[in-house]
């Protein structure tokens, strides 16, 4: 609020010799004022009372889903989640976005999709954009205290002060006296590896789980289960726990608390997966009574909403909880507060490189149906990868897939993916029954494709580089920049060559090899994706193998690597020879980059070289070149086992 005229404009005016204001002026002007004065003091004060910031607790559990008495699970035992639950606000259908944590966490500290950022790869890290803020620096510019407690693992460049504190010591109690907090506590007792470890105290009996369709019913796999669930009441006690301190504290009218898994369970096809056992989590919100203000319409204390939210909506939600207009850059909405927004029609989901293995898939759900859109579809679920084959399910599931013991639902699994998925969540919630070819369905198929490209196209994936090719062409920007430069990346281009490429039909092949010769080098990576899946399904087998073979020598060592793959697996013995022979340089960091090294190596494994094939070739190569973060080196490594055992 401002006065006509201040205080301290009256008494400038009368120092630089204003002489010609009467007495009577002065007077008015002074008691105007003054008047002013106070009424911007009590507006201010009321607006202080009335509008105290609320604290907010973050409270985070590590790979589980909703497997919560709360939701309806009758073999959990989570009583302080459920009492928290008794009087808050569940929400049905959350979101983590990416099935596994580095890019979920990334998701939410940015509010931006990491297709966007470029920051989709699992330990990965890119350069966040000059637009754009983590949300602890916009909660510190606000005056809270921000904490975590303790795990970061975002795929981005971190900004120097963060947080207040981010260690295993951090509280909101080191704060100052009647300073507003951010807290952020996770636990990671419900880890993926805390399932598999052994010897372990049960708390539930293995033979009463109730083993999902997609997995088979072994001894190996119960025992997961019910260890998992175990280790989810494990995590229910430490979530009391700081449910207990914020009450001691005195706290618990003053805080908003959040509860929420950073993505589905660490079984296989759980983490790691586009299917509602990957994406689906809790999430819970708690709002104090003296907050109820803020919520006005959004929220009912012990209810249950069916709204449509995710992990790109935490920080807009925050923000306005908080009182601040979210930014317009960021992609997510806000789900309660004075931003809140309409229900969504659409929430999604992303999966790219998961640690040594690339891949490329997006997720749309709404209501009643999920839609998953595989780019790489020559590639199986369960693609090797050394980190989840640690665990007892994942190796007891393929060795009997690899025995034929397995019936149809859970074979897919290791099986190379259909280009498109589609699921009807209320009669199949396993994502069991893909209507993608069903005629009945087609128009809802055709609506959710055309839902995928419109967010793909929205928010500028760059996924369709691959993970280098985006790294060195972003050079000296972000690749959230590099993706916005329609001049320097054209993604409706992309989408266009990617979704001919990898949704092949009877007799397209020529429409395909238009783009074989293209300038970019991106283009012509989808391109020879496209003859890799043609070859691998029965379609134009010797054109798409005479076609990569006239590809081995291209410029691009991406699109080398995968000519050289379709030349080995579909080509001539003198055509393997020469693929093989050339995968092998490609796979020496050394010679090209990391990023090359695992795109080759990836294609080799495909190949399954013998002995012979490969000798001492792998012998000696680095874990990645040094121009990179130390994230990236088991990669490489976990390649190199992986390769050298199937040849032995």
């Amino acid at each position: 609020m401002m006065c006509s005229l201040g205080l301290e404009d009256l008494f400038l005016q009368m120092n630089r010799g204003v002489t010609r204001m009467t007495e009577s002026t002065i007077v008015r002007h002074l008691f105007s004022a003054a008047v002013g004065l106070m009424t911007l003091c009590c507006l201010e004060f009321c607006t202080a009372a009335e509008g105290i910031r609320p604290n907010i607790l973050w409270i985070t559990s590590e790979d589980n889903g909703p497997e919560l008495g709360c939701y309806g699970d009758e073999f959990a035992d989570t009583p302080n989640i459920d009492a928290l639950a008794a009087k808050g606000l569940r929400y049905n259908n959350c979101w983590s976005n990416a099935p596994v944590c580095a890019p979920a966490r990334t998701t939410i500290i940015s509010g931006i999709f990491p297709t966007s950022l470029g920051g989709q790869h699992m330990r990965s890290q890119v350069r966040l954009p000059s637009v754009s803020k983590l949300y602890p620096q916009y909660f510190r510019e606000m005056g809270y205290y921000c904490t975590n407690n303790s795990k970061e693992d975002y795929n981005l460049e971190q900004p120097e002060n963060l947080w207040d504190e981010s260690s295993n010591k951090a509280h909101w109690r080191k704060r100052q006296a009647g300073q507003p907090f951010f807290a952020v506590f996770n636990f990671t007792i419900s880890h993926e590896s805390k399932l598999r470890t052994r010897p372990h105290r049960a708390i539930h009996d293995a033979s009463l789980v109730n083993v999902p369709p997609y997995h088979p019913d072994a001894p190996e796999v119960r025992q997961d289960w019910a260890q998992y669930y175990d280790r989810v009441t494990e995590m229910d006690l430490e979530v009391g726990q700081i449910l207990r301190d914020l009450k001691q504290d005195g706290l618990e009218e003053d805080t908003i608390v959040f509860y929420y898994g950073d993505h589905g369970s660490g079984m296989p096809r759980g983490k790691r997966w586009l299917y509602q056992s990957g994406l689906r989590v809790p999430m819970i919100v708690h709002v104090p009574e003296k907050f109820q203000s803020l919520v006005e319409g959004q929220y009912a204390a012990g209810a249950a909403s069916d709204r449509l939210v995710s992990f790109v909506d935490l920080m807009p939600t925050t923000l306005s909880l908080a009182g601040m207009r979210p930014p317009a850059y960021l992609q997510g909405k806000a789900f309660l507060g004075a931003y809140a927004t309409p229900d969504p029609e659409y929430i999604y989901g992303f999966r790219d490189r998961m640690d040594e293995r690339y891949d490329m898939s997006r997720a749309v759900r709404d209501q009643d149906f999920m839609y998953i859109r595989n780019f790489y579809p020559q590639r199986p679920q369960g693609a090797f990868l050394s980190y989840m084959f640690q665990t007892p399910t994942t190796r007891v599931w393929k060795q009997m897939f690899d025995e034929g013991k397995l019936d149809a639902a859970q074979s897919v699994f290791w099986l190379p993916k259909s280009s498109e998925e589609l699921y009807d969540l209320h009669a199949d919630p396993f994502q069991i029954n893909n209507l993608a070819t069903s005629t009945e369905h087609s128009e809802t198929l055709s609506r959710f494709r055309d839902a995928c490209k419109d967010w793909m196209l929205r928010v500028h994936d760059v996924g369709f580089l691959p993970e280098g090719e985006m790294l060195t062409r972003s050079s000296g920007r972000s690749p959230y920049e590099l993706g916005h430069d329609s001049s320097a990346y054209s993604v409706e281009a992309m989408y266009e060559i990617a979704d001919l490429a990898t949704r092949p039909k009877e007799g397209d092949l020529p429409e395909l090899l238009k783009r074989k010769l293209d300038a970019d080098s991106a283009i012509r990576y989808w391109v020879v994706n496209g003859l890799l899946i043609r070859a691998m399904r029965g379609l134009d087998v010797d054109a798409a193998v005479q076609n990569a073979r006239g590809m081995i020598s291209d410029p691009s060592p991406y699109v080398r690597s995968i000519a050289c793959e379709t030349a080995a697996r579909f080509g001539s013995e003198i055509d393997r020879a020469v693929a093989i022979k050339s995968l092998l340089r490609l796979a020496d960091p050394r010679s090209e980059n990391t990023f090359v090294a695992m795109t080759a190596m990836n294609s080799l494994d495909w190949c399954s070289p013998t002995q012979a094939e490969v000798g001492n070739a792998l012998a000696g190569i680095p874990p990645r070149d040094n121009s990179i973060p130390s994230r990236y080196s088991s990669y490489i490594p976990n390649l190199i086992e992986r390769i050298t055992s199937i040849a032995q």
